[in-house]
């Protein structure tokens, strides 16, 4: 297993990413979007979800495919960034036909960032804007870091933000994730430098420091944020052809990655979830062994995505924890 290209998500064929954020509001939306509609499923394991469509995914629903995913600041009014990016993409003459019409399918998710010392006292909710903004910044290049969802993100020690990794496997197939880092957790052991996502670090994407020399196993972290400012939101996409019920167990694979690079994660205070989604580029040659291999490549890859986010944001003035990288990657 090596990376893609770009180390990005939109390194699957197809596949963009958009971003759009206000440094007033200091929050923002990404935007998952593709050539044309693709396969997607999700699954939930923190105990605060905030979601928009998300029925939709399950195996047994009418509609197979969606047009776009959302991951969004904002707590609830976030949720109405999917429908900036709905008319967007009714624009475009996109969604699902239902006679003369067209119905953008757009299943979306949220993280709270209500409190992080943006401006919050808008007279209209302005995600739907933002949304909008996103889809039509779409591209095979985006931003990490202060960027997108993860613009004015915290962790439970550092600056969060958005982060992105891929990954080519021995059998051809490409995985890739994107993650809006707002975790109650931490993505590094103590105050130190080291990631917890160290061992599945490929090359020095989130600085090469490796694992922690030693921590205490047996440590309780106390929560640094508090109740309803938590959440980790995320994508992760494959190539290979799979059935809306493969691609469920794919986000529940990829939890695992959740798990690995934050500590603690799927708390009763975070709204922990993944979407999964497949572009159905490449046929599995062998589906159990594929699978295996495919779940595998997601945990890692969310894994490293999540250690990009934190290790890529930039420090900015009002900031209320500090960025990793003023601490351990200045100069």
């Amino acid at each position: 297993m090596r990376p893609g290209p770009r180390n990005l998500i939109t390194d699957l064929a197809g596949l963009r990413l958009g971003n759009a954020h206000d440094a007033n509001l200091r929050s923002g939306v990404t935007v998952l979007t593709a050539d044309r509609p693709f396969t997607a499923a999700v699954n939930v394991m923190g105990g605060a979800p905030g979601t928009r469509e998300t029925d939709l995914l399950a195996p047994d629903r009418l509609v197979q495919q969606v047009d776009a995913l959302v991951l969004s600041g904002g707590s609830a009014f976030g949720l109405d960034a999917c429908s900036g990016v709905a008319d967007g993409l009714r624009a475009q003459g996109r969604g699902f036909a239902v006679g003369d019409q067209r119905v953008p399918i757009v299943p979306g998710a949220i993280l709270f960032d209500l409190l992080n010392g943006g401006a919050k006292d808008w007279d209209r909710n302005p995600y739907s804007a933002l949304g909008r903004a996103a889809l039509a910044a779409a591209t095979d290049t985006p931003a990490l870091g202060s960027a997108g969802a993860g613009y004015g993100a915290l962790t439970g020690r550092w600056k969060g933000g958005l982060g992105s990794a891929s990954a080519i496997l021995a059998s051809g197939h490409m995985v890739g994730a994107v993650v809006a880092v707002n975790a109650l957790g931490s993505a590094t052991v103590g105050d130190g430098p080291h990631f917890w996502a160290a061992p599945w670090e490929m090359g020095d994407e989130f600085g090469g420091k490796g694992p922690a020399p030693n921590h205490d196993p047996g440590h309780e972290p106390p929560p640094m944020k508090r109740m309803g400012e938590a959440t980790t939101i995320a994508i992760v996409a494959t190539d290979a052809v799979l059935t809306q019920a493969e691609c469920r167990r794919l986000a529940t694979a990829a939890q695992d990655g959740m798990a690995r690079a934050l500590v603690p994660s799927h708390t009763l205070l975070d709204g922990d979830l993944v979407f999964a989604a497949s572009t159905g580029a490449r046929p599995l040659s062998d589906p159990v062994a594929d699978s295996f291999a495919l779940g595998h490549a997601a945990a890692c890859c969310l894994a490293r995505a999540i250690a990009r986010a934190v290790y890529l944001a930039d420090p900015m003035p009002g900031d209320r924890q500090p960025a990793y990288k003023t601490r351990f990657t200045s100069g």
